[in-house]
């Protein structure tokens, strides 16, 4: 039989299945001999999303079951969508009054532009003409004084004439009245005495009108400073176009400010209006479903989670005194409680920065008097190999058996 075992035909597959059963052999004893530290405080991790409202209202529908795989995007929870839907129309209504008032705006700077270098111009032509008119009555007024003057002066020497003529007539009385004289000289006595009267009344006349043409021209001196006064102060009003000009683009700019407010407010409108459908951020498994349809929920609040099977990994709890040897990229095995110790290869991927108790809720304050060393554990993360199937039954939260091959 040993002949036949070793036959020449048959002796490279028997060598060949020699030299695997010592390599299979050699593995084992070297898996069993090599360095390797170990630890029961292991459970398996993943992703676990957290779905939350991020609207307030009345929930009206839910589209999932527990335990149900969902895909990314897929509905979950519909919140009653009518507030959102009117808070739209409104914004869209707003944004609409916005953008006419920006319209107008935008239009009232070229015409205020226009407008007020028309009026700053013609306030600047008005100001010259009413200073023109200004000193052409301040002449007539000097010229109406001057002929005043000359009428009053006139009027002096007509008195005067006529005072000399009422003498001169009654010397020339009593000497016709004696015969002295002749009837004719008294008569040209007679006549220039009433000339000399005359001349009086006129020189009256002359001053009376001379008076009232001097009236008249303080009148309208009064009334060309009073143009003048308006049209400087007209002239200061058109002056401040820069300013009235800048402002109206001031509002303009304002009012495309609100437009954009307005627009923000619509987005928001929207964005809160597509937020009442609640939909998946990932793929994997609801779980943890706490919402009820009716149930008036908070913008925050908690709704259900969704767990993700799809990567896992194992963060097992190593004693300080155990990582002496240990780093990232050696090989490890865990074995998982809840399937009979079912064996996964993987790898360190990482060692925490820190204990364990650092990261606690109450961390352990040892600066007293009773101090009582304690061992930490240091958080070590283990990825598992791919094509093992560990999405079909791994599930975080399982107690497995962390081991790791130092070397």
């Amino acid at each position: 039989m040993a002949d036949g075992l070793f036959a020449p035909g048959r002796r490279p597959w028997v060598l060949a299945g020699l030299a695997a059963v010592l390599l299979a052999g050699g593995f084992v004893v070297w898996r069993s001999l090599s360095p390797r530290e170990s630890t029961d405080d292991a459970q398996v991790a993943g992703h676990v999303s957290p779905v939350a409202a991020r609207v307030s209202g009345p929930v009206v529908a839910i589209r999932v079951q527990d335990n149900q795989a969902v895909k990314a995007g897929d509905v979950l929870v519909e919140i009653d969508p009518r507030d959102y839907q009117l808070a739209v129309e409104k914004a869209q209504a707003d944004l609409a009054s916005a953008q006419a008032a920006a319209r107008a705006a935008r239009t009232g700077v070229p015409i205020m532009s226009t407008t007020s270098r028309s009026e700053l111009k013609a306030a600047e032509s008005g100001t010259a003409n009413a200073a023109a008119m200004l000193k052409a009555a301040e002449r007539e007024v000097d010229a109406s004084k001057a002929k005043v003057e000359a009428a009053k002066a006139r009027r002096e020497e007509a008195a005067a004439n006529a005072t000399r003529a009422a003498q001169d007539l009654a010397r020339l009385k009593t000497l016709v009245d004696k015969d002295e004289i002749s009837k004719q000289m008294y008569d040209a006595a007679v006549a220039t005495d009433a000339s000399a009267r005359a001349a009086v009344a006129n020189a009256d006349a002359a001053i009376a009108e001379a008076d009232a043409d001097y009236q008249i021209a303080e009148a309208k001196h009064v009334q060309a400073g009073g143009a003048l006064t308006q049209a400087q102060a007209q002239a200061t009003a058109a002056g401040t176009a820069p300013q009235q000009i800048a402002l109206t683009e001031a509002r303009a700019v304002s009012a495309d400010a609100q437009v954009q407010q307005a627009q923000a407010a619509l987005d928001q409108a929207k964005l809160n209006l597509e937020r009442t459908t609640v939909r998946a951020a990932a793929d994997g498994i609801v779980s943890k479903r706490t919402v009820e349809v009716g149930q008036v929920v908070q913008a925050g609040q908690p709704l259900l989670a969704v767990t993700s099977l799809a990567d896992v990994w194992v963060v097992a709890n190593f004693k300080e005194t155990q990582l002496n040897a240990m780093r990232p990229g050696q090989p490890a095995e865990v074995s998982v409680d809840a399937y009979g110790g079912r064996r996964y290869r993987g790898h360190v991927d990482s060692i925490a920065a820190a204990t364990g108790a650092t990261f606690s809720l109450l961390p352990p304050d040892n600066a007293t008097g009773n101090f009582v060393k304690v061992v930490q554990r240091v958080p070590v993360k283990i990825v598992l190999d791919p094509g093992q199937g560990t999405a079909d039954v791994l599930r975080p939260g399982l107690s497995v058996t962390a081991t790791v091959f130092a070397r």
